[in-house]
Protein backbone atom coordinates (compact mmCIF):
# COMPACT_ATOMS: atom_id res chain seq x y z
CA UNK A 1 0.00 0.00 0.00
CA UNK A 2 1.29 4.00 -0.92
CA UNK A 3 0.41 6.35 1.59
CA UNK A 4 -2.77 7.67 0.98
CA UNK A 5 -3.87 10.68 1.12
CA UNK A 6 -7.26 9.92 2.96
CA UNK A 7 -7.22 5.91 3.94
CA UNK A 8 -9.89 3.50 3.64
CA UNK A 9 -11.42 0.81 5.58
CA UNK A 10 -10.93 -2.85 4.72
CA UNK A 11 -14.26 -4.54 5.41
CA UNK A 12 -15.91 -7.12 3.31
CA UNK A 13 -12.72 -7.44 1.21
CA UNK A 14 -12.89 -4.24 -0.14
CA UNK A 15 -11.35 -1.02 0.78
CA UNK A 16 -14.48 1.81 1.58
CA UNK A 17 -13.88 5.27 2.29
CA UNK A 18 -14.66 6.26 5.57
CA UNK A 19 -17.95 8.43 6.27
CA UNK A 20 -16.81 9.87 9.47
CA UNK A 21 -14.10 12.63 10.63
CA UNK A 22 -10.40 12.01 9.95
CA UNK A 23 -7.70 11.87 12.02
CA UNK A 24 -3.77 13.22 11.22
CA UNK A 25 -1.29 10.22 10.79
CA UNK A 26 1.76 11.90 11.98
CA UNK A 27 5.46 11.18 11.33
CA UNK A 28 6.91 11.24 15.13
CA UNK A 29 10.36 11.90 13.82
CA UNK A 30 9.29 15.34 12.02
CA UNK A 31 5.68 16.20 13.10
CA UNK A 32 4.60 15.98 9.86
CA UNK A 33 1.46 14.46 8.75
CA UNK A 34 2.15 11.74 6.51
CA UNK A 35 -1.79 10.72 5.86
CA UNK A 36 -5.45 11.70 7.00
CA UNK A 37 -7.13 8.44 8.66
CA UNK A 38 -10.82 7.69 8.64
CA UNK A 39 -12.50 7.68 12.17
CA UNK A 40 -14.72 4.54 12.30
CA UNK A 41 -18.47 5.55 12.65
CA UNK A 42 -20.83 2.69 14.31
CA UNK A 43 -22.54 2.30 11.10
CA UNK A 44 -18.91 1.16 9.61
CA UNK A 45 -18.43 -0.89 12.99
CA UNK A 46 -22.26 -2.79 12.22
CA UNK A 47 -20.53 -3.20 8.60
CA UNK A 48 -17.65 -4.67 9.49
CA UNK A 49 -18.79 -6.85 11.86
CA UNK A 50 -21.84 -7.99 9.58
CA UNK A 51 -18.90 -8.74 6.95
CA UNK A 52 -17.54 -10.92 9.78
CA UNK A 53 -20.08 -12.52 10.61
CA UNK A 54 -21.02 -13.58 7.09
CA UNK A 55 -17.69 -14.97 6.40
CA UNK A 56 -18.33 -17.28 9.53
CA UNK A 57 -21.49 -18.18 8.82
CA UNK A 58 -20.96 -18.55 4.96
CA UNK A 59 -17.99 -21.28 5.12
CA UNK A 60 -15.06 -20.30 7.03
CA UNK A 61 -16.54 -21.62 10.67
CA UNK A 62 -16.31 -24.88 8.96
CA UNK A 63 -13.23 -24.51 6.53
CA UNK A 64 -10.70 -27.41 7.30
CA UNK A 65 -7.66 -27.18 9.22
CA UNK A 66 -5.65 -27.71 5.84
CA UNK A 67 -7.40 -24.73 4.63
CA UNK A 68 -6.33 -22.85 6.97
CA UNK A 69 -2.95 -23.71 7.55
CA UNK A 70 -2.05 -23.16 4.29
CA UNK A 71 -3.56 -19.73 4.12
CA UNK A 72 -1.36 -18.43 7.31
CA UNK A 73 1.50 -20.00 5.91
CA UNK A 74 1.21 -17.71 2.51
CA UNK A 75 0.38 -14.93 4.37
CA UNK A 76 3.70 -15.42 6.51
CA UNK A 77 5.21 -15.79 3.01
CA UNK A 78 4.09 -12.34 1.81
CA UNK A 79 4.74 -10.56 5.02
CA UNK A 80 8.57 -11.79 5.01
CA UNK A 81 8.68 -10.80 1.46
CA UNK A 82 7.21 -7.26 2.02
CA UNK A 83 9.49 -6.86 5.17
CA UNK A 84 11.05 -3.42 3.53
CA UNK A 85 8.12 -2.18 2.56
CA UNK A 86 6.15 -2.85 5.69
CA UNK A 87 8.39 -2.10 7.81
CA UNK A 88 9.11 1.38 6.27
CA UNK A 89 5.59 2.16 6.20
CA UNK A 90 5.84 1.19 10.22
CA UNK A 91 9.34 3.20 11.24
CA UNK A 92 7.81 6.07 9.39
CA UNK A 93 4.33 6.21 11.61
CA UNK A 94 5.49 4.98 14.83
CA UNK A 95 9.27 5.88 14.66
CA UNK A 96 11.25 2.28 15.33
CA UNK A 97 14.33 2.17 13.79
CA UNK A 98 14.05 0.49 10.90
CA UNK A 99 16.45 -2.30 11.50
CA UNK A 100 14.56 -3.15 14.58
CA UNK A 101 11.14 -2.53 12.50
CA UNK A 102 12.14 -5.25 10.11
CA UNK A 103 13.25 -7.32 12.81
CA UNK A 104 9.36 -7.25 14.23
CA UNK A 105 8.29 -8.02 10.76
CA UNK A 106 10.03 -11.06 10.03
CA UNK A 107 9.13 -12.41 14.09
CA UNK A 108 5.68 -11.70 12.84
CA UNK A 109 5.64 -14.09 9.98
CA UNK A 110 7.08 -16.87 12.17
CA UNK A 111 4.18 -16.20 14.78
CA UNK A 112 1.74 -16.81 11.86
CA UNK A 113 4.17 -20.00 10.86
CA UNK A 114 3.88 -21.76 14.45
CA UNK A 115 0.05 -20.92 14.17
CA UNK A 116 -0.35 -22.03 11.09
CA UNK A 117 1.14 -25.91 12.28
CA UNK A 118 -1.95 -25.52 15.17
CA UNK A 119 -4.25 -25.51 12.95
CA UNK A 120 -4.77 -29.09 11.96
CA UNK A 121 -3.93 -30.02 15.83
CA UNK A 122 -7.33 -28.72 17.01
CA UNK A 123 -9.59 -31.88 18.52
CA UNK A 124 -11.53 -32.81 21.56
CA UNK A 125 -11.22 -35.93 23.69
CA UNK A 126 -13.19 -38.56 24.83
CA UNK A 127 -14.35 -38.86 28.12
CA UNK A 128 -15.27 -41.84 30.15
CA UNK A 129 -18.44 -42.40 31.58
CA UNK A 130 -19.56 -44.36 34.42
CA UNK A 131 -22.94 -45.26 32.74
CA UNK A 132 -23.79 -48.25 30.54
CA UNK A 133 -24.45 -47.76 26.81
CA UNK A 134 -23.34 -44.22 26.90
CA UNK A 135 -20.62 -42.37 24.29
CA UNK A 136 -19.26 -38.64 25.68
CA UNK A 137 -16.82 -36.74 23.46
CA UNK A 138 -15.61 -33.08 23.19
CA UNK A 139 -15.28 -30.37 20.34
CA UNK A 140 -13.18 -27.77 20.27
CA UNK A 141 -15.17 -24.96 17.98
CA UNK A 142 -14.65 -21.48 17.04
CA UNK A 143 -16.25 -18.58 18.79
CA UNK A 144 -16.82 -16.41 15.99
CA UNK A 145 -16.44 -12.72 15.60
CA UNK A 146 -13.28 -11.33 17.33
CA UNK A 147 -12.63 -7.84 18.25
CA UNK A 148 -8.65 -7.13 18.22
CA UNK A 149 -7.79 -3.94 19.63
CA UNK A 150 -4.28 -3.16 19.40
CA UNK A 151 -1.74 0.15 20.16
CA UNK A 152 0.80 1.79 18.20
CA UNK A 153 4.04 0.14 19.34
CA UNK A 154 4.35 -2.82 17.48
CA UNK A 155 1.57 -2.45 15.07
CA UNK A 156 2.24 -5.33 12.82
CA UNK A 157 3.59 -7.92 15.36
CA UNK A 158 0.52 -7.04 17.57
CA UNK A 159 -1.84 -7.48 14.94
CA UNK A 160 -0.71 -11.08 14.06
CA UNK A 161 -0.82 -11.81 18.07
CA UNK A 162 -4.45 -11.66 17.61
CA UNK A 163 -5.08 -12.91 14.12
CA UNK A 164 -2.67 -16.24 13.97
CA UNK A 165 -4.24 -17.70 17.32
CA UNK A 166 -8.25 -16.68 15.96
CA UNK A 167 -7.54 -17.73 12.27
CA UNK A 168 -5.81 -20.58 12.77
CA UNK A 169 -9.04 -21.67 15.12
CA UNK A 170 -11.24 -21.01 12.76
CA UNK A 171 -12.37 -17.68 13.67
CA UNK A 172 -12.94 -14.22 11.35
CA UNK A 173 -12.01 -10.64 12.90
CA UNK A 174 -12.55 -7.44 12.78
CA UNK A 175 -9.12 -5.56 13.73
CA UNK A 176 -8.62 -2.35 15.05
CA UNK A 177 -5.71 0.03 15.19
CA UNK A 178 -4.64 2.69 17.12
CA UNK A 179 -4.77 6.04 15.19
CA UNK A 180 -1.42 6.78 15.78
CA UNK A 181 0.17 3.72 13.67
CA UNK A 182 -2.82 2.52 11.14
CA UNK A 183 -0.84 2.60 7.79
CA UNK A 184 0.99 -0.90 8.75
CA UNK A 185 -1.74 -2.86 9.99
CA UNK A 186 -3.66 -1.33 6.30
CA UNK A 187 -0.88 -2.38 4.27
CA UNK A 188 -1.40 -5.89 6.08
CA UNK A 189 -5.02 -5.76 5.29
CA UNK A 190 -3.65 -6.15 1.39
CA UNK A 191 -1.22 -9.33 2.46
CA UNK A 192 -4.76 -10.81 3.52
CA UNK A 193 -6.43 -10.33 0.21
CA UNK A 194 -3.01 -10.98 -1.95
CA UNK A 195 -3.03 -14.41 0.06
CA UNK A 196 -6.74 -15.35 -0.60
CA UNK A 197 -8.28 -15.23 2.66
CA UNK A 198 -12.41 -15.03 1.97
CA UNK A 199 -13.58 -11.89 2.09
CA UNK A 200 -14.97 -10.77 5.77
CA UNK A 201 -12.64 -12.85 7.02
CA UNK A 202 -10.09 -10.44 7.77
CA UNK A 203 -11.59 -6.20 8.78
CA UNK A 204 -9.47 -3.75 9.26
CA UNK A 205 -11.51 -0.64 10.99
CA UNK A 206 -9.41 2.83 11.65
CA UNK A 207 -10.58 5.29 14.17
CA UNK A 208 -10.47 6.26 18.01
CA UNK A 209 -11.53 5.66 20.85
CA UNK A 210 -15.27 6.16 20.55
CA UNK A 211 -14.64 3.64 17.17
CA UNK A 212 -13.00 0.93 19.75
CA UNK A 213 -15.95 1.53 22.19
CA UNK A 214 -18.41 0.84 19.65
CA UNK A 215 -16.72 -2.95 18.46
CA UNK A 216 -16.37 -3.78 21.99
CA UNK A 217 -20.09 -2.92 22.65
CA UNK A 218 -21.24 -4.39 19.68
CA UNK A 219 -23.69 -7.24 19.99
CA UNK A 220 -22.39 -8.98 17.22
CA UNK A 221 -18.66 -9.43 18.51
CA UNK A 222 -18.07 -12.65 20.14
CA UNK A 223 -14.71 -12.22 22.32
CA UNK A 224 -12.67 -9.39 22.35
CA UNK A 225 -8.38 -9.27 22.30
CA UNK A 226 -7.01 -6.31 23.68
CA UNK A 227 -3.30 -4.59 24.00
CA UNK A 228 -2.95 -1.26 25.46
CA UNK A 229 -3.28 1.15 28.54
CA UNK A 230 -4.61 -0.68 31.84
CA UNK A 231 -7.30 1.86 32.34
CA UNK A 232 -8.61 1.01 29.09
CA UNK A 233 -8.68 -2.20 29.63
CA UNK A 234 -10.02 -2.18 32.41
CA UNK A 235 -13.36 -0.10 30.78
CA UNK A 236 -13.22 -2.99 28.36
CA UNK A 237 -13.28 -5.37 30.77
CA UNK A 238 -16.35 -4.06 32.75
CA UNK A 239 -18.02 -3.60 29.05
CA UNK A 240 -17.32 -7.45 28.40
CA UNK A 241 -18.60 -8.47 32.03
CA UNK A 242 -21.89 -6.63 31.31
CA UNK A 243 -22.46 -8.99 28.37
CA UNK A 244 -20.84 -11.87 29.20
CA UNK A 245 -18.50 -11.83 26.40
CA UNK A 246 -14.63 -13.60 26.95
CA UNK A 247 -11.83 -11.48 26.47
CA UNK A 248 -8.52 -11.38 26.97
CA UNK A 249 -6.36 -8.23 27.61
CA UNK A 250 -2.58 -7.71 27.85
CA UNK A 251 -2.31 -4.43 29.46
CA UNK A 252 1.04 -2.52 31.11
CA UNK A 253 4.00 -3.07 33.03
CA UNK A 254 6.19 -1.67 35.35
CA UNK A 255 9.28 -4.66 35.28
CA UNK A 256 11.69 -4.89 37.84
CA UNK A 257 15.14 -5.66 36.75
CA UNK A 258 16.63 -7.56 39.50
CA UNK A 259 20.94 -7.74 39.68
CA UNK A 260 22.87 -9.41 42.44
CA UNK A 261 26.61 -8.31 43.37
CA UNK A 262 27.67 -11.98 42.01
CA UNK A 263 26.03 -11.23 38.24
CA UNK A 264 28.21 -10.93 35.34
CA UNK A 265 27.95 -7.28 35.66
CA UNK A 266 29.15 -6.61 32.17
CA UNK A 267 26.55 -8.38 30.45
CA UNK A 268 23.93 -6.76 33.19
CA UNK A 269 24.49 -4.09 32.33
CA UNK A 270 24.28 -3.88 28.70
CA UNK A 271 20.79 -6.08 28.83
CA UNK A 272 19.62 -4.04 31.35
CA UNK A 273 19.69 -0.96 28.95
CA UNK A 274 18.51 -2.82 25.90
CA UNK A 275 15.41 -3.92 28.32
CA UNK A 276 14.19 -0.33 29.08
CA UNK A 277 15.85 1.79 25.81
CA UNK A 278 15.17 -0.54 22.46
CA UNK A 279 11.96 0.92 21.11
CA UNK A 280 12.43 4.43 22.87
CA UNK A 281 11.16 2.55 26.03
CA UNK A 282 7.70 2.31 24.64
CA UNK A 283 6.94 -1.63 25.13
CA UNK A 284 4.81 -2.85 28.17
CA UNK A 285 7.70 -5.43 29.07
CA UNK A 286 10.33 -2.80 29.66
CA UNK A 287 12.76 -3.35 32.13
CA UNK A 288 11.54 0.08 33.95
CA UNK A 289 12.73 -0.90 37.72
CA UNK A 290 16.22 -1.46 37.35
CA UNK A 291 17.11 -2.85 41.38
CA UNK A 292 20.61 -3.24 42.11
CA UNK A 293 22.58 -4.99 45.44
CA UNK A 294 23.66 -2.19 47.17
CA UNK A 295 27.33 -2.72 47.65
CA UNK A 296 27.81 -3.47 43.80
CA UNK A 297 24.76 -0.11 42.69
CA UNK A 298 27.61 2.72 41.96
CA UNK A 299 29.60 0.84 39.66
CA UNK A 300 26.81 -0.63 38.16
CA UNK A 301 24.69 2.33 36.99
CA UNK A 302 27.64 3.62 35.72
CA UNK A 303 28.24 0.91 33.49
CA UNK A 304 24.73 1.19 32.18
CA UNK A 305 24.95 4.49 31.51
CA UNK A 306 28.31 4.07 29.65
CA UNK A 307 26.02 1.87 27.57
CA UNK A 308 23.14 4.26 26.75
CA UNK A 309 25.18 6.82 25.92
CA UNK A 310 26.06 4.65 22.85
CA UNK A 311 22.83 4.51 22.15
CA UNK A 312 22.70 6.55 18.84
CA UNK A 313 19.26 8.70 18.66
CA UNK A 314 17.99 10.06 15.53
CA UNK A 315 16.52 9.83 12.33
CA UNK A 316 14.95 6.06 12.68
CA UNK A 317 16.11 5.15 9.05
CA UNK A 318 19.79 5.85 9.28
CA UNK A 319 21.96 2.91 9.49
CA UNK A 320 23.30 2.39 13.67
CA UNK A 321 19.93 4.73 15.08
CA UNK A 322 19.15 2.50 18.06
CA UNK A 323 16.58 4.92 19.53
CA UNK A 324 13.77 6.99 17.81
CA UNK A 325 11.38 9.08 19.04
CA UNK A 326 9.04 8.79 21.01
CA UNK A 327 5.23 8.47 19.93
CA UNK A 328 4.19 12.22 20.09
CA UNK A 329 4.71 15.23 21.80
CA UNK A 330 2.15 15.04 24.34
CA UNK A 331 3.97 11.77 25.03
CA UNK A 332 6.58 13.18 25.22
CA UNK A 333 5.30 15.82 27.47
CA UNK A 334 4.03 13.73 29.47
CA UNK A 335 7.58 12.02 30.25
CA UNK A 336 9.13 14.70 31.09
CA UNK A 337 6.43 16.03 33.00
CA UNK A 338 6.96 12.47 35.26
CA UNK A 339 10.63 13.22 35.16
CA UNK A 340 10.53 16.73 36.35
CA UNK A 341 8.21 15.59 38.99
CA UNK A 342 10.50 13.08 40.17
CA UNK A 343 13.74 14.93 40.35
CA UNK A 344 12.38 16.45 43.29
CA UNK A 345 13.71 13.29 45.27
CA UNK A 346 15.58 11.78 42.96
CA UNK A 347 19.08 12.20 40.75
CA UNK A 348 18.60 12.45 37.10
CA UNK A 349 22.36 11.59 35.71
CA UNK A 350 21.65 11.11 32.40
CA UNK A 351 19.21 12.86 29.50
CA UNK A 352 16.23 14.15 30.98
CA UNK A 353 15.71 16.87 28.78
CA UNK A 354 14.03 17.03 24.88
CA UNK A 355 16.89 16.92 22.16
CA UNK A 356 16.75 20.22 19.78
CA UNK A 357 19.34 20.85 16.87
CA UNK A 358 18.41 18.72 13.87
CA UNK A 359 16.26 16.82 16.17
CA UNK A 360 13.59 19.69 17.13
CA UNK A 361 10.93 18.79 15.14
CA UNK A 362 10.29 15.21 16.27
CA UNK A 363 10.04 14.01 19.96
CA UNK A 364 13.21 12.62 20.69
CA UNK A 365 14.60 12.30 24.23
CA UNK A 366 17.71 10.60 24.88
CA UNK A 367 18.02 7.46 27.37
CA UNK A 368 17.35 8.84 30.61
CA UNK A 369 18.37 7.53 34.06
CA UNK A 370 17.71 8.34 37.97
CA UNK A 371 18.92 7.46 40.63
CA UNK A 372 18.35 7.67 44.60
CA UNK A 373 14.32 6.36 43.21
CA UNK A 374 12.49 5.11 46.04
CA UNK A 375 10.07 2.78 45.34
CA UNK A 376 6.34 4.79 46.61
CA UNK A 377 7.64 7.63 43.82
CA UNK A 378 5.09 7.85 41.34
CA UNK A 379 7.96 7.42 38.23
CA UNK A 380 8.43 3.98 40.06
CA UNK A 381 4.88 2.84 40.40
CA UNK A 382 3.12 4.40 37.20
CA UNK A 383 4.06 3.64 33.42
CA UNK A 384 6.09 5.98 31.71
CA UNK A 385 6.21 4.28 28.16
CA UNK A 386 9.25 5.90 27.60
CA UNK A 387 13.37 5.72 27.49
CA UNK A 388 13.40 6.34 31.61
CA UNK A 389 14.71 4.14 33.91
CA UNK A 390 14.39 4.02 37.81
CA UNK A 391 17.71 2.58 39.72
CA UNK A 392 16.57 1.40 42.92
CA UNK A 393 18.91 -0.30 45.25
CA UNK A 394 18.39 -3.17 47.86
CA UNK A 395 20.47 -4.77 50.52
CA UNK A 396 19.51 -8.44 50.43
CA UNK A 397 17.41 -11.09 48.46
CA UNK A 398 14.10 -10.81 50.66
CA UNK A 399 13.96 -6.76 50.01
CA UNK A 400 14.28 -7.40 46.28
CA UNK A 401 11.70 -9.68 45.89
CA UNK A 402 9.29 -7.04 48.25
CA UNK A 403 10.28 -4.29 45.94
CA UNK A 404 9.47 -6.10 43.10
CA UNK A 405 6.74 -7.84 43.96
CA UNK A 406 5.43 -4.10 44.77
CA UNK A 407 3.41 -2.82 42.25
CA UNK A 408 -0.09 -3.68 41.06
CA UNK A 409 1.76 -4.41 37.62
CA UNK A 410 2.99 -8.02 37.05
CA UNK A 411 3.83 -8.31 33.06
CA UNK A 412 7.67 -9.24 33.62
CA UNK A 413 10.40 -9.65 35.66
CA UNK A 414 13.97 -10.16 35.27
CA UNK A 415 17.12 -11.22 37.44
CA UNK A 416 20.71 -11.50 37.14
CA UNK A 417 23.19 -14.02 39.03
CA UNK A 418 25.55 -16.75 38.75
CA UNK A 419 23.62 -18.66 41.98
CA UNK A 420 21.60 -21.38 40.08
CA UNK A 421 19.58 -22.04 43.32
CA UNK A 422 18.96 -18.40 44.14
CA UNK A 423 18.02 -17.68 40.38
CA UNK A 424 14.81 -20.31 40.53
CA UNK A 425 14.31 -19.29 44.23
CA UNK A 426 13.84 -15.51 42.84
CA UNK A 427 12.30 -16.51 39.85
CA UNK A 428 9.51 -18.61 41.94
CA UNK A 429 8.77 -15.57 43.78
CA UNK A 430 8.17 -12.71 41.77
CA UNK A 431 4.73 -12.14 41.08
CA UNK A 432 4.87 -12.11 36.90
CA UNK A 433 3.96 -13.61 33.61
CA UNK A 434 7.08 -13.87 32.43
CA UNK A 435 10.81 -13.64 34.17
CA UNK A 436 13.97 -13.57 32.53
CA UNK A 437 17.07 -15.65 34.22
CA UNK A 438 20.90 -13.55 33.04
CA UNK A 439 18.70 -11.68 30.13
CA UNK A 440 15.89 -10.14 28.68
CA UNK A 441 13.43 -9.42 25.87
CA UNK A 442 13.45 -13.13 24.44
CA UNK A 443 10.23 -14.10 22.53
CA UNK A 444 9.00 -16.99 21.16
CA UNK A 445 5.86 -17.62 19.33
CA UNK A 446 5.37 -21.00 21.50
CA UNK A 447 5.62 -19.53 24.88
CA UNK A 448 2.35 -18.01 26.75
CA UNK A 449 2.84 -14.24 27.45
CA UNK A 450 0.36 -12.04 29.50
CA UNK A 451 0.68 -10.67 33.19
CA UNK A 452 -0.58 -10.98 36.34
CA UNK A 453 -2.85 -8.49 38.39
CA UNK A 454 -3.32 -5.31 36.61
CA UNK A 455 -1.06 -6.23 33.46
CA UNK A 456 -4.53 -8.07 32.60
CA UNK A 457 -6.26 -11.23 31.77
CA UNK A 458 -5.14 -14.75 29.55
CA UNK A 459 -2.21 -15.31 27.25
CA UNK A 460 -0.88 -14.71 23.81
CA UNK A 461 1.33 -17.15 22.61
CA UNK A 462 1.72 -20.67 22.47
CA UNK A 463 -0.86 -23.53 23.02
CA UNK A 464 -2.97 -21.30 25.47
CA UNK A 465 -3.21 -18.37 23.05
CA UNK A 466 -5.42 -20.69 20.80
CA UNK A 467 -7.07 -22.52 23.42
CA UNK A 468 -8.63 -18.76 24.57
CA UNK A 469 -10.00 -18.37 20.95
CA UNK A 470 -12.06 -22.09 20.93
CA UNK A 471 -15.54 -23.40 22.92
CA UNK A 472 -15.60 -26.58 24.27
CA UNK A 473 -18.54 -28.72 23.60
CA UNK A 474 -19.49 -31.82 25.35
CA UNK A 475 -21.46 -33.93 23.63
CA UNK A 476 -22.95 -37.27 25.24
CA UNK A 477 -24.11 -40.32 22.80
CA UNK A 478 -26.60 -42.92 24.11
CA UNK A 479 -25.69 -45.51 22.14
Amino acid sequence: MTTRTVTQHFIGGEWRPGDGPTLDDLNPATGRALASVPTGTAEEVDAAVAAARKAFDGGWSSSTPQERRKLLLRLSQLLAEDVMEISRISTEEMGMPHGISMGEILYAAEYLEYFAGWADKIHGEVIPVVAPGVFDYTLREPMGVVAAIIPWNAPVNLSISKLAPALAAGNVVVLKPSELAPLAPLRLAELVAKAGFPRGVVNVLTGDATTGRALVEHPGVDRIAFTGGTETGRTIGEIAGRNLKPLSLELGGKSANIVFADADLNAAALSAATGIFLNTGQACLAGSRLLVEAPVADAFVEKVSAAARGMVVGDPFQPGTVMGPVISEGALNRILGMVDEARESADVVLGGERLGGELAEGYFLPPTILTGVSNDQRIAREEVFGPVLSVIPFADEAEAIAIANDTRYGLAGGLWTTNLSRAHRVAKAIRAGTVWVNTWLLVNPGTPFGGYKDSGLGREGGQQALHSYLETKNVYVQL
